[in-house]
């Protein structure tokens, strides 16, 4: 069993125990973690243990989770305790620190295999030995570990500015956070506060009765400023280069925050969109550059970025207003206690008389002159080096201490406030949280045991191949699960490195085949059988095994393969993509069947992002909007480019008829993660269904030129979204000129056109033949679905082909016969509600055009209860005939 240690029981350390017991476990390891912190508690810390109910959080309840996979767990943990509790809420600092000890307790039940100690004494050494450190306590003990995580929190707080006189006085509070610091200003009088930032508030409201007047000093005299009651998004900056130099960075940022306060009224989205950018900003920018924005721009980028809450800006400004708070630019150059009070002389001049002096200036910035004996030891035994800028430690980029220049790296890792100098944004929540997820992970993955199991995938299942291969095959599989291009490079170089991997060949198969590529998909089948009957596993021969039943035999025995392989090997992702219809592949099972075999499976992934957005996508099915909004998003949190949760996002705008809100946050995701994503055509479509539902022509026609020519879209994605917007385009009467289909069916796989392999393929072609007026291709894909032997084919898609042809002849009588018996069945083909609506667009287009005015309104009546559509409301009010029918009271408002 491996012994990690982690230095710091508050809010970074508690969390990084936590994380390693939840990592260890969900590897099948056994961990004991030694939690090491002189303190009372586990969890609260300096940060969360004040027990003043007006100390609140200064960040809202719903960004404030301990976990970076679960965005809303405090909030829920909030809400079993105030189901009034609301995301954007400041509650008490205390409150937080509540839950952090809770999460602790919660961990260490839930880990069986799991053990925490907790030890009550201080960490003052550390030496290295060939097998991990050995840390000495303050006690005499030490502890022998495999691997130490040191989350010091802030150095000391400066004090030389206090001078030896006031320092050994009993009128000075050093640390106004250690325990009782505060009990003896009771009975004095007016209070000092040296510096004015978010320490010194929370002390003015622990500090302020009628008789006393607090005065703060700090040399700029800037206060924090506040946040608004409801917070506005952030708004994502253009290209900012720390590289350019700080002058440049400084202009760029000043230009986003005032056309962030011209288009939003306010500078804080600007502010807040540079978060998850401030770090490599800070690390491409010239040294001593960083030097100089520390000593010109530190101050007032705290004041802005680190803000109050509401409710504590407003108890400032009260105090203030009475006179019981005094705010003053200037630094402490004497400070002498006489008689019952200090005298304080200020540069300015100003001269004070005070029964006490508290010291707010906060954490001391770099490690050089600290007094805390364990930095001391670690710098002057080379283990560690000051950080960049003379902030903090210097540290790898997964938080390993860097050590000095000869010296071998210590199994030594850190987090929060040490690696300032590397991060500098480094201490709030919601990067400590981040942070202690990575470096637990990286720990275990240094400790893990190197006599080097065999090859196995993300999800632990054993690869028959060789380690080489399995590392290709494993990126592979990871960009499949996320929609990612080039996955099928990553396997053809996989099978390249090892021939007989089987299961690489099976999915090589997989993808050809969901591309439309039929003439490799049998020799990637073929592959895969033979190599799997050399040399493959029980659960790589039963995956072979049903992608073979799935491609080549009956619709039954390829769903029965699957599922059953499934139930045997549920970890297998890859047979779980293939099995569910999804934007990656058609899938074989159907909305119901796919919706059970996904929630079936929350024990064995819980949550894994690409299971989160997997999950998101059949609640968006079933219609429970909010809660595929909240699984997308713990998604994407974890993984920005994860499609499935992208897409089922997609859907949630589309089908909530959120579409300006669903245009701009797809527009910025294309921006972002577009170039590198698979189906960035299918997302393109998406936006243009917006555009669309906004009855915005020029704008649709500028998507389709832009995105979803015949040169920037590929394979079946031509048919399927290119061909298909161009057929709804002109069902809703919202393009202008000729359709240019010729270049898509041009360009388009000729196995999709001449004999597509699934229900959802066929669907597609044959929706691009009628947008192309090709009667004899409608008429040839007509004898190919009868002839298959799928039924979806002769259920659905041969009759879809004669409803097209009589809507080409313009037939519009038998084309509404034939299309209404069809709308309730297109989704035998695997498309989403969304795709299934072009067989609605075609009928409501047939109908107008035969005179069926009054179906029609009903129709579009009973889409615009669904949702909002400028454009169904436009078609509604002035097609011909469908305005009496309005008038006639077919239609509410």
């Amino acid at each position: 069993m491996r012994r990690i240690a982690v230095v710091g029981a508050g809010a970074a350390g508690s969390l990084t125990a936590v994380q390693l017991l939840r990592q260890a476990a969900r590897r099948g390891r056994a961990v004991e973690v030694w939690l090491v912190d002189p303190g009372s508690g586990t969890g609260p810390g300096v940060a969360y243990g004040t027990s003043d109910p007006r100390h609140l959080l200064n960040v809202p309840a719903a960004r404030m989770s301990a976990f970076p996979d679960d965005p809303g767990h405090f909030l829920c943990w909030l809400r079993e305790r105030d189901p009034l509790a609301a995301p954007g809420d400041f509650v008490p600092r205390r409150v937080y620190g509540q839950y952090l000890s809770d999460v602790v307790e919660r961990a260490v039940d839930a880990c069986g295999r799991g053990r925490l100690h907790r030890v009550r004494d201080r960490v003052v050494a550390v030496r290295e030995r060939g097998s991990g450190p050995v840390l000495r306590l303050a006690g005499g003990g030490e502890l022998r570990v495999d691997a130490a995580v040191l989350a010091l929190g802030g150095l000391a707080t400066a004090r030389d500015w206090a001078g030896p006189e006031l320092r050994a006085s009993g009128r000075f509070v050093a640390d106004p956070w250690a325990p009782g610091a505060l009990d003896g200003l009771a009975g004095e009088g007016d209070v000092l506060l040296v510096g004015t930032g978010l320490t010194m508030v929370d002390l003015a409201a622990t500090l302020a009765r009628p008789d006393r007047v607090l005065h703060a000093v700090s040399r700029h005299g800037l206060l924090p400023h506040e946040h608004l009651p409801a917070a506005a998004p952030p708004v994502e900056p253009p290209d900012l280069d720390g590289s350019r130099g700080l002058d440049a960075l400084r202009r760029g940022v000043l230009r986003h925050l005032s056309a962030t306060r011209r288009a939003c009224g306010d500078w804080r989205p600007a502010l807040d969109g540079l978060r998850p950018l401030t770090a490599a900003l800070w690390q491409r920018l010239p040294v001593a550059d960083r030097v100089r924005f520390l000593d010109e721009d530190l101050r007032t980028w705290e004041v802005h970025r680190h803000r109050m809450a509401p409710a504590t800006a407003a108890a400032l400004r009260g105090l203030l207003a009475a006179g019981l708070l005094r705010i003053g630019a200037g630094e402490v150059v004497r400070a002498v206690p006489v008689d019952d009070a200090v005298e304080v002389a200020l540069g300015d001049g100003t001269r004070l008389r005070v029964g006490a002096v508290v010291n707010c200036t906060g954490a001391r910035p770099g490690s050089h002159g600290t007094a805390d004996p364990l930095v001391r030891c670690l710098l002057e035994r080379g283990y560690g080096r000051t950080g960049p800028a003379g902030l903090g430690l210097d540290t790898a980029a997964d938080g390993r201490l860097t050590p000095a220049a000869g010296v071998p790296a210590a199994r030594l890792w850190t987090l929060g406030a040490a690696r300032r100098g590397n991060l500098l944004e480094t201490t709030a929540m919601p990067e400590i949280r981040a942070q202690a997820a990575e470096v637990a992970g990286t720990v275990l993955d240094a400790l893990a045991d190197r006599r080097a199991p065999a090859p196995a995938d993300r999800y632990g299942l054993r690869l028959s191949t060789t380690r080489e291969a399995a590392e290709l095959y494993d990126r592979a599989l990871g960009r499949i699960l996320a929609g990612s291009l080039g996955a099928e490079a990553l396997l053809a170089e996989a099978v390249r490195v090892d021939p007989g991997f089987a299961v690489a060949h099976a999915a090589l198969a997989l993808l050809d085949h969901a591309c439309g590529s039929a003439e490799e998909t049998p020799a990637a089948l073929a592959s895969a059988r033979r190599a799997a009957a050399v040399r493959a596993d029980e659960r790589e021969r039963g995956l072979v095994a049903a992608v073979d039943a799935c491609l080549t035999g009956t619709e039954e025995r390829g769903k029965a393969a699957l599922l059953g392989h499934i139930a045997g090997h549920p970890r297998d992702a890859l047979a779980v993509s293939a099995a569910v219809p999804t934007v990656s592949f058609n899938g074989v099972t159907g909305a119901e069947e796919a919706w059970a075999l996904v929630e079936g499976l929350s024990g064995t992934y819980g949550d894994d992002w690409w299971y989160l957005g997997q999950l998101a996508f059949v609640r968006q099915e079933q219609e429970r909007w909010e809660e595929a909004e909240a699984l997308a998003s713990r998604a994407l949190a974890a993984q920005p480019r994860a499609g499935h949760a992208v897409h089922a996002r997609a859907h949630v705008y589309y089908e909530t008829g959120e579409h300006r809100a669903g245009l701009a946050w797809l527009e910025g995701w294309l921006a972002r993660y577009g170039e590198g994503a698979a189906h960035r055509s299918h997302v393109a479509w998406h936006v243009a269904l917006h555009e669309l539902s906004l009855d915005d022509p020029p704008a649709l026609m500028r998507r389709y030129r832009r995105e979803l020519t015949a040169s920037r879209v590929s394979g079946g994605r031509l048919l399927v979204d290119s061909a298909s917007l161009l057929w709804r385009a002109r069902m809703t009467d919202s393009w202008s000129g000729r359709l240019p289909v010729a270049e898509l069916l041009d360009a388009a796989p000729r196995h999709w056109l001449d004999a597509p392999a699934t229900g959802f393929a066929a669907l597609h072609s044959a929706v691009a033949f009628a947008a192309a007026g090709d009667l004899d291709a409608l008429g040839r894909l007509r004898a190919h679905a009868l002839a298959h032997h799928h039924l979806v084919f002769a259920r659905v898609i041969a009759p879809l082909c004669d409803a097209l042809a009589d809507v080409v002849r313009e037939d519009w009588l038998r084309a509404v016969r034939r299309l209404t018996p069809l709308l309730p069945l297109v989704a035998l083909t695997g498309a989403s509600k969304a795709q299934q609506e072009v067989v609605e667009e075609t009928l409501l287009h047939a109908l107008v055009a035969g005179g069926e005015c009054d179906r029609a309104a009903r129709l579009l009546a009973a889409r615009l209860d669904r949702r909002p559509s400028p454009l169904d409301r436009r078609r509604l009010e002035s097609a011909p005939g469908l305005s009496g029918a309005l008038r006639g009271g077919l239609v509410g408002s």
